[in-house]
């Protein structure tokens, strides 16, 4: 296949959308210029994902089956990306899920290196996941969560209509 049919060629990197919000010109250096550097914060945010970033390593923890490095996108949006982690929590009003048991609900997990921020430009790439993972399972996603290292923790974010205007 040529690299000009590839539809997902001309789609905005998810991750992208966090870049554009926290810096239109970082964004424009990584994503257009491909001038992309290490450094020691990068290199951390390596090791934050490094179990996120196996895309076979697949759990269940009792009505809860974890996914890693699960490949998205949206038509719509015309982005992909990859989520670092998705739970998929068995509940009557999800979606059947192939090869499992039940229906299921997906919350996206997004991985940070940091602690939460002033601004919202992780809600955004968060939110973005969200409503790629909506057109494709064709479902509602209530909410979903920021894991940020720095503070061991999760910070729930609610996904609602104002949010996905946003994006």
């Amino acid at each position: 296949m040529n690299w000009k049919d590839n539809e997902d060629f001309n789609y905005l990197m998810l991750s992208g959308i966090q870049h554009f919000r926290f810096c239109p010109r970082q964004w424009a250096l990584i994503h257009v210029e491909q001038q992309w550097a290490e450094n020691v914060l990068t290199i951390e945010g390596q090791h934050v994902h490094e179990k996120a970033d196996q895309p076979y390593l697949r759990e269940k923890r009792g009505k809860k089956l974890i996914v890693r490095a699960m490949p998205i996108r949206s038509h719509d949006l015309r982005t992909s990306g990859i989520c670092d982690v998705v739970e998929f929590h068995e509940h009557k009003n999800g979606v059947p899920l192939h090869g499992e048991i039940g229906t299921y609900i997906p919350i996206p997990v997004e991985y940070k290196r940091g602690k939460p921020k002033k601004g919202e430009e992780d809600i955004v790439q968060l939110v973005a996941q969200a409503m790629c993972l909506e057109e494709m399972l064709l479902c509602d996603i209530p909410y979903a969560y920021l894991f940020y290292d720095e503070i061991k923790r999760r910070v729930k974010v609610e996904i609602h209509d104002e949010m996905k205007d946003e994006v």
